[in-house]
């Protein structure tokens, strides 16, 4: 009772902290694509296309809530691997152990670009285990990332199943620093992530981003490259029906985005697919 005491008055205390340095627009209009999708959940996003940059919030407490970050934590965890030399460059191939998974582009022989798009698991679990919880517990603490902690009491990886948390605030705090290539880690390294993060480009635009999911809940976070500056986004949302909430994440982020006009009209089929 305690400990979830404490972490929701931490969560406060960071919210009014963030509220304080920067300020902060709440946009309740937002929720019409939540409910669109019939989805709960939060949405932060940092505009620095102007001079200024703006934040804007749908459900500014949750977004002060820590939880898992899944498979967002893809992002730093290749930092971690590529600079303790467990990762050596994209072209690594690791070999698939034969064991059948759920999701059958696991299913195969994996290199970083490979284990990003389809978010294989047990390539990061190896990662994992050559790091060792001590040595991730420094990288961690070193990026200022969520509570800085790998520990894991019922076993499991403990980026899903144990104990590290971060909150949407904090999701865009540090990618950032990713984008800025200030991160405690070797610039071409910061920038080989960011390479294997894109997710779709226009002539004059660029989507990197990474999902997340933990079962319960899940992530999309990441930003659109603009030759005016990028637009930083990260949200949550419950996912009760499991797999089938999960194309939710990129649905009401692009709402949204496209709403700001930080990513262009939706293709004609798209739109008539979302009706």
């Amino acid at each position: 009772m305690i400990h979830r005491l404490f972490i929701f008055c931490f969560s406060t205390l960071l919210a009014t902290s963030v509220c304080a340095q920067e300020k902060v627009t709440e946009r309740p209009d937002w929720q019409k694509y939540f409910v669109q999708y019939q989805a709960s959940g939060t949405i932060v996003v940092a505009d620095q296309r102007k001079t200024a940059e703006t934040i804007s919030v749908f459900d500014a407490k949750r977004a002060a809530k820590p939880y898992p970050p899944a498979s967002t934590f893809k992002i730093p965890h290749t930092l971690f691997a590529l600079d303790s030399g467990v990762l050596r460059d994209e072209f690594q191939v690791f070999r698939w152990d034969g064991v059948k998974r759920a999701f059958a582009g696991h299913n195969q022989d994996q290199d970083l670009r490979s284990a990003m798009r389809n978010s294989t698991l047990w390539v990061y679990q190896g990662f994992a285990k050559q790091i060792g919880e001590e040595k991730a517990r420094r990288y961690l603490q070193q990026i200022d990332y969520g509570n800085a902690d790998p520990t894991t009491d019922h076993g499991g990886d403990y980026w899903i199943d144990g104990n590290l948390r971060i909150t949407s605030y904090e999701q865009i705090a540090f990618l950032k620093k990713l984008y800025r290539n200030t991160l405690p880690f070797r610039v071409e390294h910061q920038r080989l992530v960011k390479d294997v993060m894109i997710n779709e480009a226009g002539r004059d635009w660029i989507l990197r981003a990474k999902t997340g999911w933990e079962g319960r809940m899940g992530w999309w976070v990441g930003w659109v490259e603009w030759p005016s500056g990028p637009v930083f986004f990260a949200l949550n949302i419950d996912t009760p029906q499991r797999l089938d909430d999960l194309y939710k994440r990129e649905a009401i982020v692009r709402a949204v985005l496209r709403d700001m006009k930080a990513l262009p009209p939706a293709p004609a089929d798209d739109k008539e697919a979302s009706r």
